[in-house]
């Protein structure tokens, strides 16, 4: 079933994680639950750690099929500009296009305690882009200029309150 996704709001995901110093079964168990929680979702990709609540340094994602667990990650170079709509379990029903870099060097430590590094691009990389900003305390909404944000909360909050029942979801919101 999965552990309860925290939902914009929740304070846990305006805070930083700490880094995980030991790769032990605690941290294994961990990855576990949040797989579970991931499979539970609705249609999430990966998921970060303060998202259930547990304000570690571990993200895990899914993309198609291949599953993977990473603690303490960090980008080491990135480079490009990918114009993308993007979503978040902990903010749903809502699609922002956001601006990112391209590719990106993903660099932490996997289940077995080595030292790892992913080169990714495009979707992959705005993955790995979107999950570290949860890790340092920071959302889609932050992302965003002013108006693009006054919009997006104003669409959220009709997402939420109901309102926007008759409209199909997911809403994407469109921002030159």
């Amino acid at each position: 079933m999965g552990l309860e996704i925290r939902t914009f709001g929740d304070p846990v995901l305006k805070s930083q994680a700490a880094p995980v110093v030991d790769v032990d079964g605690r941290a294994i168990r961990l990855v576990e639950q949040m797989f579970d929680t991931l499979d539970h979702s609705d249609g999430g990709i990966a998921l970060a750690a303060p998202q259930i609540g547990v304000q570690k340094q571990v993200v895990v994602w899914d993309l198609d099929g291949d599953r993977r667990a990473i603690f303490n990650p960090e980008i080491v170079e990135s480079s490009g500009e990918w114009v993308y709509d993007e979503g978040c379990l902990s903010i749903p029903g809502l699609y922002v296009e956001l601006v990112r870099p391209r590719t990106v060097l993903l660099r932490g430590v996997d289940v077995n305690g080595e030292i790892i590094e992913y080169e990714a691009d495009d979707l992959e990389a705005r993955m790995y882009q979107h999950e570290l900003d949860h890790l340092n305390g920071v959302l889609m909404f932050d992302r965003m200029g002013d108006e693009q944000r006054r919009e997006a909360m104003a669409e959220y909050r009709r997402i939420t309150s109901g309102e926007a029942d008759d409209t199909p979801r997911p809403r994407r919101l469109r921002f030159r």
